[in-house]
């Protein structure tokens, strides 16, 4: 039994990394990918996880199974494809942190994972995300694959998560992101994301529309990036600012926010919050997703407790 199981896209993140004599770009090769990046968070809080996904057999493939090891992530569910690519993300990154993506994903392995490859599924949380709902073989895998998380009794986890440039348009996305919405009990959400899927400009408009079309989401998430998060419980709204830091990159961030609630999740269930616990859950997540933004790349990148507790504590003697 895993505490969290996730599945989708593992792939190499290429972030800028200045420029050589010539002026010609550099890029560094780190391992990503959203739903391994919460795993790799939550180990470093001290929980088990496991990932279900493919990447080709080559040489970014095996690296990243290899980093995933060195998380302390299971990887027996993942696959290693000979006959496919693994999906690689160049990420420019603007002087404030912010980055756009480049894919090269058409198709890439973690799109070729079928239902007929997918392990036996024991974990109290199961989490994805909706780069693996954008093609089959694998949207197919990962419907199949929450029925059964679900029938086992795990508590259901989504991020919408939109790359816009992966879809061949933007009303499958949204069809498929609502779908997601529809099956799972936690909904982390960027509030330019929840705005994309109800069409309302105001946060907790969005918020009221989603919650009366789901009632199945108990707990919804909604990141903001440089103004903080909140969270939606019963009839409790939380909202905590950001934790100031030097952004150089914010790959991961909403990853690492995620993995952080997930923990909270974990430690308390579903009907255990509190508008005190919520408030704590949201301003440890906000300083450990500010911390990852402060190294390159996310998966290997995740900050230790201490590290967290350390950001707070120098916060709270300002």
């Amino acid at each position: 039994m895993y505490d969290v199981t996730a599945l989708g896209e593992l792939l190499i993140d290429f972030t800028g990394s200045g420029a050589n004599g010539r002026g010609n770009p550099l890029f560094e090769a780190n391992p990503g990918g959203a739903p391994c990046n919460v795993l790799a968070m939550l180990v470093r809080l001290g929980r088990r996880a496991a990932f279900v996904g493919k990447v080709g057999e080559d040489l970014f493939g095996r690296m990243l199974k290899a980093a995933i090891q060195e998380c302390g992530i299971d990887a027996s569910g993942l696959c290693l494809d000979p006959a496919a690519h693994t999906t690689l993300a160049f990420v420019q990154n603007a002087p404030d942190g912010d980055r756009e993506f480049s894919f090269y994903r058409d198709p890439g392995a973690d799109e070729l994972l079928t239902t007929e490859e997918l392990p036996g599924i024991k974990t109290r949380i199961f989490h994805f995300g909706s780069l693996s709902l954008t093609r089959e073989p694998v949207r197919s895998a990962t419907r199949s694959a929450v029925e059964r998380a679900k029938e086992a009794g795990a508590v259901i986890s989504f991020d919408p998560n939109l790359r816009a440039s992966l879809w061949k348009n933007l009303n499958d996305a949204r069809e498929e992101m609502l779908w997601g919405c529809s099956v799972c009990q936690v909904l982390k959400v960027a509030e330019e994301e929840l705005a994309f899927l109800t069409m309302e400009e105001g946060l907790d408009a969005g918020a009221v529309k989603l919650r009366e079309r789901f009632p199945n989401l108990r707990l919804v998430l909604v990141t903001r990036g440089k103004e903080g998060s909140v969270a939606f419980w019963k009839d409790l709204r939380v909202e905590k600012p950001a934790v100031p830091v030097n952004a150089i990159d914010t790959t991961g961030a909403g990853d690492t926010f995620c993995a952080c609630c997930l923990h909270y999740v974990l430690e308390w269930g579903l009907d255990g919050f509190s508008e005190a616990r919520l408030g704590e859950m949201l301003v440890y997540a906000n300083a450990a997703a500010g911390l990852v933004t402060t190294k390159k790349g996310a998966l290997l990148s995740m900050p230790t407790p201490s590290e967290v507790e350390g950001l707070l504590a120098r916060c709270a003697g300002r």
